[in-house]
């Protein structure tokens, strides 16, 4: 039943263990007249609600991948990524290297090994750049508003 709804048999898989575990878990507390409607009902239940997981989780990701820019937005986020790629450039250049670092996603003891410093000092000197960045942005907004 569950695999009939998704076409998805490991989320079918899942869906049914939790049905069982539910069942062994309220084994006590729950009075089952029919063990087939039972075993129905709760499979049932959890397929909807899986779907409506599914939809609302896939609404969300779209919503963030895919934000709606018109073209003066659009004209903004360039003008602020150009800006913020200046000041970027504009730190000292261990601070720079390290905030570089960080923004190919590396970790901070990755970063310390890296470049062979402690990981106290690649701490500070992402905070250093961070607190230039916002700074700098602060007085940029100033400015436009």
């Amino acid at each position: 039943m569950a695999f009939s709804r998704l076409r998805d048999a490991p989320l079918a898989e899942d869906i049914l263990h939790d049905v069982f575990a539910s069942l062994w878990a309220n084994r006590n507390k729950t009075e089952i007249d029919s063990l087939q409607n039972y075993l129905a009902s709760a499979t049932k239940y959890l397929v909807f609600a899986t779907i409506r997981k599914k939809a609302h989780r896939e609404r969300y990701y779209a919503a963030q991948l895919k934000p709606e820019l018109n073209i003066e937005d659009d004209f903004l986020y360039k003008q602020l990524y150009e800006f913020a790629s200046k000041e970027i450039e504009s730190l000292p250049e261990r601070c720079r290297l390290i905030f570089r670092y960080r923004e190919k996603g590396m970790t901070n003891s990755e970063i310390a090994l890296q470049m062979k410093i402690s990981i106290k000092t690649v701490e500070n000197q992402i905070n250093k750049a961070f607190h230039h960045l916002r700074f700098a942005m602060k007085k940029m907004l100033q400015v436009l508003f």
